[in-house]
């Protein structure tokens, strides 16, 4: 029986050592990939493998030195500045074949909008004079007027010279505190403010009689100085030829009090107001006074190609130093000056001519000489609904096109050119540079359509309507032929046209 059990534990011994032999399996299974226990394999390099190790210093120097690696380093370092010189000729030409911008010509503010001339305050503003003036200088602001033209407000007198006082404001309107505090409202909308400084403007003569002229103009001076100081952005003064004439010496002094005061951030302008009504008139009073700007009748009662003519002439001797109005303090409001279908019409013209556009108070909306205040189209009744939707579709109308003038560069300085001028027809087109084109055309006519041919060599076969006043035959976006341009009786539109190199 012992025997028997030793031969049992042999034979236990014996399977447990050849366990321990067999081959490790992996996770799958498979034997082949396992190692037997206690086998170890090692890789034994041949005499021959070795591991690379690149060139030795001295190896590199011996290789560097032959004939074919200087011809090769020769080669890529004439390559490369071959095409290096190569990019730099393209560069080159490409600098020389694009078009080059045309320089910005030098602008003054009263250059970049309109300028709005209220010489009646209590009618414009209400009893509340200067100050209700103020309250209204952001609405001025949404017309992208840049300046505001105000008065007289001075203590005069009708004929009376011992009553003038040019640096008292008349207290019917309000005083100095409140004068400085539409002045720094107004600047906040940058907008700036000029003084009609006229004497005797409740008087006949601008001036009193030619025997006083020199003396006030004395006056004017000393006052000139006295409101740039208060802050003031600029004088207006009427029958400016006469007082260039009379006291010559003493204008002169006026013109260099407003120079004085002019700096490059806040630049000071002196406009004159002239009855002249023909451009070789305007440019004599222009000539013989030197004011910035001069309100003058020569668009008054013109139409058709007089107005061509008109334009051509001022522009071609006077360039950009040009005014364009129809009416103002004395002469009166737009619309009661031409047809009431016209007031468009006119407005387009004005905003849209080289210079600056100057309207009197209340032209934006129709008001006439008539109408005893502004029209507040915020308190209107059943009654006058209308009226409130005609004068908001004039206000929408001049907006418009207002905000054009203020910032497209063809309308702001672009060259005029001239494409069609008659007794029923005008138009013209604005272009600068590298900017957008804007072509304007007009027919005068009340009761005749016209078809305008227009050619030129920078005109492409059609344009792009922005503002018409006829919007039932020309509405806004359409696109129109050039060579057959139709308008309606009394209608006007406002094309624009890319710029092609």
């Amino acid at each position: 029986m012992s025997s028997d059990t030793e031969v049992d534990m042999k034979d236990v011994e014996l399977n447990e050592v050849e366990q321990e032999r067999q081959p490790m399996t992996t996770g799958n299974g498979d034997a082949s990939l396992a190692v037997k226990n206690g086998e170890v394999k090692v890789k034994i390099p041949e005499e021959n493998e070795s591991k690379f190790t690149g060139l030795s210093k001295e190896e590199l120097l011996q290789v560097a030195g032959t004939p074919g690696w200087v011809r090769a380093r020769w080669a890529l370092l004439i390559l490369f500045w071959l095409g290096w010189l190569g990019m730099l000729a393209g560069a080159i030409v490409i600098i020389i074949q694009a078009p080059r911008c045309k320089p910005l010509p030098e602008m003054n503010w009263w250059d970049n909008g309109l300028l709005y001339q209220i010489g009646d305050v209590d009618a414009f503003a209400g009893p509340e004079g200067l100050k209700g003036l103020e309250a209204k200088v952001g609405a001025l602001s949404q017309l992208k007027a840049k300046g505001l033209i105000i008065g007289p407000i001075h203590l005069s007198t009708a004929e009376k010279l011992d009553d003038l006082n040019l640096v008292e404001v008349d207290p019917a309107v309000g005083n100095l505190t409140d004068l400085e505090a539409l002045i720094g409202a107004a600047r906040k909308k940058s907008i700036s403010v000029v003084l009609d400084l006229t004497p005797n403007y409740k008087g006949s003569e601008p001036w009193f009689s030619n025997s006083s002229v020199a003396k006030v103009a004395e006056k004017v001076k000393v006052a000139t100085d006295y409101w740039l100081k208060k802050g003031v952005d600029g004088i207006l003064l009427y029958g400016v030829e006469r007082v260039a004439s009379v006291a010559p010496l003493t204008w002169a002094s006026i013109r260099d009090t407003v120079n004085n005061h002019t700096k490059e951030e806040s630049k000071k302008v002196l406009i004159g107001v002239t009855r002249a009504t023909s451009p070789d008139q305007v440019n004599m009073v222009l000539n013989q006074t030197g004011v910035d700007l001069l309100i003058s009748d020569v668009l008054f009662g013109k139409s058709g190609a007089t107005v061509g003519q008109v334009v051509q002439t001022l522009y071609s001797q006077n360039g950009h130093r040009l005014a364009w109005n129809l009416g103002h303090r004395l002469k009166g409001h737009l619309a009661s000056m031409v047809d009431s279908a016209t007031i468009k019409l006119h407005q387009l013209l004005l905003l849209t001519l080289p210079g600056t556009p100057i309207f009197n108070y209340g032209d934006e909306i129709g008001i006439t000489d008539k109408d005893a205040v502004m029209w507040d189209l915020s308190n209107t009744n059943e009654s006058d609904k209308t009226e409130v939707e005609r004068r908001n579709s004039l206000r929408t109308f001049f907006k418009t096109v207002s905000d054009l003038r203020s910032k497209e560069r063809s309308l702001l300085h672009g060259e005029y050119v001239p494409l069609h001028n008659s007794a029923s027809a005008l138009a013209y087109f604005r272009s600068w540079d590298q900017s957008e084109r804007y072509l304007v055309a007009f027919n005068w006519s009340p009761t005749e359509e016209v078809i305008l041919q227009l050619k030129h060599d920078v005109l492409p076969d059609k344009a792009t309507v922005v503002v018409s006043t006829n919007v039932e035959t020309m509405a806004p976006d359409q696109s129109v032929t050039l060579a057959e341009l139709k308008l309606q009786p009394q209608q006007a539109v406002l094309l624009k046209f890319p710029y092609v190199a």
